[in-house]
């Protein structure tokens, strides 16, 4: 029989647009002003910090909606944007700089809801608000870090050629090493200017000591500052995604800036350290040379450096660096057998190669792993400009078993938080010159609350035009799809909160906008062809039959064409453009599903199977 639907396609129907309602529904219940703290550089949150910021609270009588321990944070919901701006200086005085707390919105989903892992959908920039920093990568640290390579390089290259030296060491932005004789400069000359072609070589004699000076050419000192540039940015986007900030914008700004914008970023203490974090690893040999009294009252060997251990007890480890984490492809932390926590690092080939061939040499000998980070510092360059301070520490000191390979473990962490921050930062890079924020300004949701309503009228005002025109002119299939049209709104919204790392951007409200109008398009093919075919003198059920099959070819290319331009925007735009490609795309499957199939089992339930003598349309 015509226009007829096994019961499944009936259930199909329902399943999707439920399952659609049941994800788009957290978009009803909006958000609580709430602050989130968590711990600085691994302190954990526990139940007490929880009774010491809600007694603080409630002893200046600011009210708190809730407040829990949730992912070892604490998330205490206030009832409206002024007791949440009281409740975050209090608490973060009140906790001390052990903790970092942070202005938040935080959803107000119900608990049923979340359990099957619904949520509101996240909104760009451009309506919640979000974060905006401009960085400043420290390109004197680029170039030094490049010179202090030249000199390992230096040394190594004139020890394997047998060539003796007084002395290798940076001076006046170049490198100098210092002979006892011209013929041995001279043969120190030939060799390294085959070796190092980006280099300019010239001579330096003093007295009875002649020397070698290499600088950097323009164009090698151009392209080291253009690596460290691009790579930090590269880096920062990998940051980005480790925080799981959905269509973060990080591009650079003239020759050493970099601008991040974090749109609806929840923790921005957090974002804040993990970014600008320049935090990465040193292998270095202990030496051995080395006398304790002495090394404490400051004196070490020729060649070492005096460092100390988390205990503050005195390290001499010698200046050549084995490995730094530039090397690091992954790093996950675990515990060891005794419980401890610990980093797993992995290396790439070049460090494998390295680590590999060191360690088979120095097997009985300690190894000194080197936290390096840098801090703000305490007062300005003499132009102004915030200052670096860098701080080194030795985490672990081992001796080596045997040649280690492109995988190995460092402990020596003092907690399961530290090594999870510190996993964290080497996974998703080691920065190759510091950073230092320069500006940073919260962009609060004022704007984009207008952008919102404002799109919302426009959603609004363009469905009820939609409505009217297709009650009036096309009578009860009107209403068919007036319904359809709003299972289509709530597909939209309940995809869009499903997929991880949607958001929902003033572009793509747009999007939705358009696909309200596109939405009718297949509808009114579909009818315009059964009213044909009723005027052709087709029954009743043979048009509506008529009218779904032969328009579902047109409504078919016509949406193809529609979804392959929205994929090319996709491919080749940047974030507001790829907002609007996303939702154009899920509106014209959405559009597809509920014109074609949705409407048909509407209608087939409706007029299916009938004798009708009439039908309103």
């Amino acid at each position: 029989m015509l226009n007829r639907y096994p019961l499944w396609k009936y259930l199909m129907v329902i399943l999707v647009i439920t399952i659609s309602f049941l994800y788009a529904a957290p978009n009803l219940f909006g958000e609580d002003p709430a602050l989130q703290v968590s711990g600085s550089r691994g302190t954990q949150v526990s139940a007490e910090v929880l009774v010491k910021a809600q007694s603080s609270l409630n002893q200046a009588g600011i009210e708190v909606k809730s407040a829990a321990l949730e992912n070892d944070q604490l998330l205490i919901r206030f009832r409206n944007t002024d007791d949440q701006l009281r409740g975050k200086d209090l608490v973060a005085e009140t906790l001390g700089d052990d903790y970092v707390t942070a202005l938040n919105l935080a959803p107000s989903t119900p608990a049923w809801l979340e359990a099957i892992g619904a949520g509101p959908l996240k909104l760009g920039l451009d309506l919640r608000g979000g974060v905006h920093f401009l960085m400043e990568v420290d390109m004197a640290e680029a170039l030094n870090r490049v010179q202090e390579q030249t000199v390992q390089d230096f040394r190594t290259e004139l020890r394997q050629e047998r060539l003796r030296y007084s002395g290798v060491l940076s001076r006046d932005g170049g490198t100098l090493v210092v002979f006892r004789d011209v013929e041995t400069r001279d043969k120190a000359i030939s060799h390294l200017r085959n070796r190092n072609t980006d280099l300019v070589f010239t001579t330096r004699d003093t007295g009875d000591s002649y020397g070698l000076f290499a600088v950097m050419s323009e164009q090698r000192l151009k392209e080291v500052k253009e690596y460290a540039l691009q790579q930090n940015i590269t880096i920062i986007r990998n940051r980005v995604n480790e925080l799981g900030v959905a269509e973060p914008l990080v591009q650079r700004q003239g020759a050493d800036r970099i601008v991040v914008q974090l749109p609806g970023i929840q923790d921005t203490a957090r974002a804040k350290e993990i970014l600008g974090a320049t935090a990465t690893l040193e292998f270095r040999l202990v030496d051995e040379r080395a006398d304790a009294a002495a090394a404490a009252a400051g004196r070490v060997p020729p060649g070492s450096e005096l460092f100390t251990d988390r205990d503050g007890r005195a390290v001499v480890l010698q200046k050549r660096v084995i490995l730094t984490g530039e090397h690091i492809v992954d790093a996950n932390s675990g515990m060891d057998e005794f419980s401890r926590p610990q980093v797993n690092i992995s290396l790439d080939a070049p460090g494998g190669s390295r680590m590999a061939d060191f360690t088979k040499d120095n097997v009985g000998r300690a190894m000194a792993t080197v936290f390096t980070e840098y801090k703000p510092g305490d007062k300005p360059s003499a132009d102004g400009k915030p200052t670096l301070r860098k701080e080194q520490e030795v985490i672990n000191v081992a001796t080596i078993q045997s040649r280690l390979g492109r995988s190995f473990r460092i402990t020596g962490i003092d907690s399961m938080a530290e090594a999870q921050n510190l996993a964290l930062l080497l996974r998703a890079g080691a920065l190759i010159a510091p950073i230092q924020i320069v500006e940073e300004r919260t962009i609060g949701p004022s704007l984009g609350q207008q952008n919102v309503e404002n799109g919302l009228l426009a959603m609004i005002y363009g469905l009820l035009a939609v409505v009217l025109f297709m009650s009036i002119y096309y009578r009860k299939f009107g209403l068919v799809a007036n319904l359809a049209l709003l299972a289509n709104l709530v597909i939209i919204i309940g995809v869009m909160s499903m997929v991880p790392g949607a958001t929902m951007t003033l572009p793509g409200i747009a999007g939705i906008v358009l696909t309200i109008g596109m939405s009718v398009d297949a509808n009114v093919l579909i009818f315009e062809r059964i009213r044909e075919e009723l005027r052709d003198g087709r029954s009743i059920q043979q048009a509506i039959h008529m009218g779904y099959e032969k328009a579902f070819g047109t409504i078919t290319d016509a949406n193809i064409t529609t979804f392959i331009t929205a994929i090319i925007l996709f491919a080749v735009g940047t974030g507001p453009i790829k907002g609007f490609a996303v939702t154009l795309m899920i509106g014209i499957l959405a559009s597809m599903f509920t014109a074609i199939v949705g409407t048909r089992a509407l209608v087939n339930l409706l007029w299916g199977g009938k004798r009708l003598k009439k039908l309103s349309i």
